[in-house]
């Protein structure tokens, strides 16, 4: 919704305010201008990206209409999930949470919370780390210093993503400028038609200029910065169980390691200290 609004409002001031001032709307369709800007704009877009980026496109713009997928009602999962694994490990040794991570598609820890039951890499980021520590890995800061490189990569795997859009928007300005002057090659061949019809020609090949300015600022700009806002917002879920998890193999108690965990997490989707003491009241007895 907020996307569409965003849309129809840069539509309607830059046209309704041509309009307005008494410009002719049908003189900016010019097609074959069209074509060449966003013709070679994904041809360009096609040539600087490689196939996962490619492959990423359609979920990409899925992300953009959709916004963050992670709310308040998430992330009081999220805690209520760490509570119940850290409460286990408390309860039975940390050698009771290995049938979890040893099969978590069937585990009842796990499916307890739907939301990040489905989340793969959320689940094979506590999976590999709780591993490790029924393993003997108990050093929390060589633990955080991987933590740290494993969640660098999946934010530069996002930030490859926004950079790729941004890029079309530092491009298209360029190319309307190609399709401008694609139009005044094509006006200087009509040169010696009368005014009227070099009138006509000259402000076609203008509207390519025009047309690269626009879509750059007025979409391809925005869209890259709408992209970049959403992984950062979605990169604190991420990071809300490094620090949960770091807080556990520090030997905090499961009530204090969340609390850190929620410490993480940004004011709008953070829960209350008593909302997240409520859920997990309510949580079942995990075994």
């Amino acid at each position: 919704m907020r996307l569409i609004i965003g849309v129809i409002t840069v539509f309607a001031c830059v046209f309704g305010g041509y309009a307005a001032m008494g410009g002719h709307v049908a003189v900016l369709w010019q097609p074959f201008e069209f074509v060449i800007i966003l013709g070679a704009a994904i041809g360009a877009f096609i040539i600087a990206n490689g196939a996962p980026v490619l492959k990423a496109v359609p979920a990409m713009f899925g992300t953009m209409f959709k916004g963050p997928k992670y709310d308040k009602a998430a992330y009081v999962e999220l805690l209520g999930l760490q509570y119940s694994m850290y409460k286990l490990v408390q309860q039975k040794g940390i050698l009771g949470i290995e049938p979890h991570i040893e099969d978590p598609q069937n585990s009842s820890l796990f499916n307890a919370f739907p939301s990040f039951a489905k989340n793969h890499h959320a689940v094979e980021f506590v999976c590999d780390y709780m591993r490790m520590v029924t393993m003997g890995s108990n050093n929390v800061h060589e633990m955080e210093a991987l933590m740290d490189e494993e969640l660098e990569t999946h934010h530069q795997e996002k930030e490859r993503l926004v950079a790729s859009m941004q890029a079309i928007a530092d491009g298209t300005p360029a190319l309307g400028i190609v399709a401008a002057v694609l139009g005044v090659i094509k006006t200087m061949g009509a040169i010696t038609e009368p005014p009227e019809v070099l009138g006509h020609l000259i402000g076609g090949a203008l509207v390519g200029t025009f047309f690269g300015v626009f879509v750059a600022y007025g979409f391809f700009g925005p869209m890259a910065q709408s992209l970049k806002n959403i992984y950062e917002a979605e990169s604190k879920y991420y990071l809300s169980l490094k620090v949960g998890l770091l807080a556990h193999i520090g030997g905090q108690p499961p009530v204090m390691a969340i609390e850190f965990a929620r410490k993480a997490l940004m004011s709008e989707v953070r829960p209350t200290f008593n909302e997240v003491e409520a859920a997990t009241a309510a949580l079942p007895a995990t075994t």
